[in-house]
């Protein structure tokens, strides 16, 4: 099963999605993990989202869509896939559509206060990428990862001020896509508040309704 994974930055779709691979046995997929690869991998389009990152500018969509492309057409995706964080826009979607179109799309509605709440006490493992709450999903030994050991911070954009600034480009930029999937007929809307667990059937309810 092809997914794309919608919903404002702290919704939980990263989450959701490292429950749902378990179940599915299908990668998930995040821009900000395969321009991570892609720089520590050293290749050709990872050179160049280097520099851009260096330089402090955006990754252009023909590069983001580059690499997206590049990573689904790799063996273990050809079961399926779970998108997180791309498309962003609907130039992306139009781009996906035309090389791998998604069998459903999963809304994720989470209000703003709940948004600003779970992202300011997010934090997130600098060697592996392990994410953590310190309210409702610490690590073991405060600081340090579960996983690896690593050190346990707070990214500069889970700042409260960044994090309103986010939600901003949010609605302006992804959020059209719930009406340009909807559309289509692709699209399920959850309520992504509350555990894990929980949010994970309704998950399960909203596909099997779907399907």
């Amino acid at each position: 099963m092809k997914l794309i994974f919608l919903g404002p930055p702290g919704a939980g779709k990263g989450t959701l999605a490292d429950l749902a691979v378990e179940k599915l046995k299908i990668p998930h997929i995040s821009t900000g993990d395969l321009f991570r690869a892609a720089v520590k991998e050293g290749t050709a389009l990872g050179v160049k989202v280097q520099g851009i990152l260096a330089s402090g500018g955006l990754v252009p969509d023909e590069l983001t869509i580059a690499l997206v492309r590049e990573r689904l057409a790799a063996p273990d995706a050809r079961s399926g896939w779970i998108l997180d964080g791309f498309p962003r826009t609907i130039p992306q979607a139009e781009a996906l559509e035309s090389f791998a179109p998604a069998d459903q799309v999963v809304n994720f509605e989470v209000a703003d206060d709940v948004v600003v709440a779970r992202l300011s006490t997010r934090r997130v493992c600098r060697a592996c990428g392990k994410i953590y709450n310190i309210r409702s999903m610490p690590p073991k030994v405060a600081g340090l990862c579960d996983a690896c050991g690593g050190e346990v911070y707070t990214r500069d954009d889970d700042q409260e001020s960044a994090i309103r600034t986010r939600l901003e480009t949010y609605r302006r930029q992804t959020e059209p896509l719930i009406a340009w999937y909807g559309a289509r007929g692709r699209l399920v809307t959850i309520d992504g508040v509350g555990e894990p667990s929980l949010v994970l059937e309704r998950f399960d309810a909203a596909l099997a309704g779907a399907r």
